[in-house]
């Protein structure tokens, strides 16, 4: 089956921003990648708990192969979550592989909008969100989140529950220097790249992109990045904010993944930061995709301009 055409929303039309989440209400829980670790999944459940009622099925935890369980499980499982007009907002269990592999299946996002949350593989169904205007959150999966810093788990709740604009963040390094705004779209490197010329892209005109990633080698990072100057990205966006890129180098190189990542943003022209702590470091802080925000390069700064939640 293949994707319905999309009726991408301009960039300079607000993205529809869910509800603010109250505490004690009914969240769900998902797995719609791979399988996981049931010792951090608890982990992360025991926070989630502590501020929300969370639900998932028995099936959640099914493996088949790399996957929690075959396509339609996972399937049935994401639709019914995000349909069900109780359960107001969407945790992921984990990322790894097989949000990519349900796209084919999913038209418009059903019921209302809610918050949906994770990162790394969880990026397919991000730019799925934003390819129909809903914002959603780039933020811990509940395997990572039991392990990261308190303060993480308490920005992420106040991302949900207020509609005022997250505190911004900074990065390590400018890249390259300026200022710009506009809609922060992106995630993980290597899933972005895969959904270049799908329906399940957004407009990136005037977009603000994020990007982070694991265990890719520098050559494979800048084919990657090559790949988006071929497909004209950077011509179409106005600059760059990257996360983590944690196990990346190459052993015994005499240069770094860093090294190569300032050459290839110097290229674009492009305002970018590196070293803001979103990705699979140990530091990830939820961050709104879908919503304005400031990126100074000159100050490292990522400023947001709207709340990921509506009052």
């Amino acid at each position: 089956m293949t994707s319905p055409a999309l009726n991408r929303p301009p960039l300079t039309a607000a993205f529809q921003a869910p509800p603010a989440l109250r505490p004690g209400e009914r969240v769900s829980v998902i797995a719609p990648a791979s399988g996981f670790d049931r010792g951090a999944f608890e982990a992360g459940m025991a926070l989630i708990r502590r501020r929300y009622q969370p639900e998932y099925g028995s099936s959640i935890f099914e493996h088949q192969r790399y996957l929690a369980g075959n396509d339609a499980r996972r399937l049935v499982e994401l639709t019914a979550a995000l349909a069900d007009p109780g359960l107001r907002a969407v945790f992921c269990a984990r990322g790894g592989y097989g949000a990519t592999r349900l796209l084919t299946q999913l038209g418009a996002p059903a019921g209302p909008p809610k918050a949906l949350v994770g990162f790394s593989d969880i990026t397919a169904l991000h730019l799925w969100l934003q390819a129909h205007g809903r914002i959603s959150i780039h933020g811990p999966v509940l395997t990572q989140l039991g392990r990261l810093p308190a303060a993480t788990a308490e920005r992420l709740f106040a991302l949900l529950e207020s509609a005022q604009p997250a505190p911004p963040l900074t990065g390590t390094a400018t890249y390259v220097g300026g200022v710009a705004e506009g809609v922060l779209l992106g995630g993980n490197l290597s899933v972005f790249t895969r959904l270049l010329g799908t329906p399940c892209m957004p407009s990136l005109k005037g977009a603000i992109l994020l990007f982070e990633d694991q265990g890719e080698r520098p050559y494979r990072l800048d084919r990657m990045w090559t790949h988006l100057e071929l497909a004209g990205v950077f011509a179409r966006v106005r600059g760059i904010a990257l996360g983590h890129f944690t196990g990346c180098e190459e052993k015994d190189a005499d240069y770094t993944a860093a090294q190569v990542l300032r050459e290839l943003a110097a290229a674009t022209g492009l305002p970018c930061v590196a070293g803001f702590p979103i990705g699979h470091g140990n530091v990830n802080e939820p961050v709104p995709l879908g919503v304005r925000v400031r990126l100074d390069a000159d100050q490292r700064t990522l400023a947001f301009l709207e709340g990921a939640v509506a009052a």
